[in-house]
């Protein structure tokens, strides 16, 4: 079973994701154990604090790094892989996430305001990103690459190749295109070759188009 610890000042940001489709019936299924940690459990004082303004001046503030070294040093075990989401990680990719599915314990520090104190870098294993562009917070990439995972483990789909032949399966090949019933719809009709029953042509068809992201398809053929 997969064991994820997610370190975070919005812990009920998780609750709906994680409560339905697939995640929640992985989690039923003991397959994986998701573990939500409120940040501000480690901060200080009475408000909790987490946060401070950065030396050196500058807009906002950013966290502290002692309530991280905190609650790493109560969850953290010799087999865990600590990630931090952050712009300046490298960019999340398939390949990536079916490695990451091979894992026992991973544990995910969402970030939060401003930025953080640098010296939080030194305690973990790998920093990700999800694109070039800026979000309030690492909740959502953290639910977007832990969705990613899970859906990877042995045994959260129904069927075994649910995850062979999709987007991404093959480095830098998308899904071939799909169709189903009616066969026409406003006078666009679903590609002629894959009504003729000749799954050789099929599966040649659909391999020519996974290799093409720029193809564009004619519907009408």
């Amino acid at each position: 079973m997969l064991k994820i610890d997610i370190i975070t000042l919005f812990p009920k940001m998780f609750k709906g994701p994680f409560d339905e489709s697939i995640v929640k019936r992985a989690q039923d299924k003991k397959l994986v154990k998701i573990n939500i940690h409120d940040l501000r459990e480690y901060g200080f004082g009475e408000r909790k604090t987490v946060d401070d303004r950065p030396y050196g001046g500058g807009i906002g503030m950013i966290l502290m790094v002692e309530p991280i070294y905190k609650a790493l040093k109560k969850i953290k075990t010799k087999n865990s892989k600590v990630i931090l989401l952050t712009p300046r990680g490298k960019t999340f990719n398939q390949q990536n996430s079916v490695e990451l599915s091979k894992s026992e314990h991973l544990i995910f520090i969402a970030g939060h305001y401003e930025g953080y104190d640098e010296r939080i870098t030194k305690f973990i294993d790998q920093e990700i990103s999800i694109g070039n562009f800026i979000l309030t917070g690492g909740e959502i990439p953290t639910m977007a690459i832990i969705d990613s995972i899970v859906r990877l483990i042995p045994g959260v789909l129904k069927k075994e190749d649910a995850t062979k032949y999709e987007s991404f399966s093959e480095e830098n090949l998308v899904e071939y295109p799909q169709f189903t019933r009616p066969e026409e719809f406003k006078g666009l009709k679903v590609p002629q070759i894959l009504l003729s029953g000749n799954h050789k042509k099929i599966s040649g068809w659909r391999k020519n188009q996974s290799e093409d992201k720029t193809t564009e398809i004619n519907l009408k053929k």
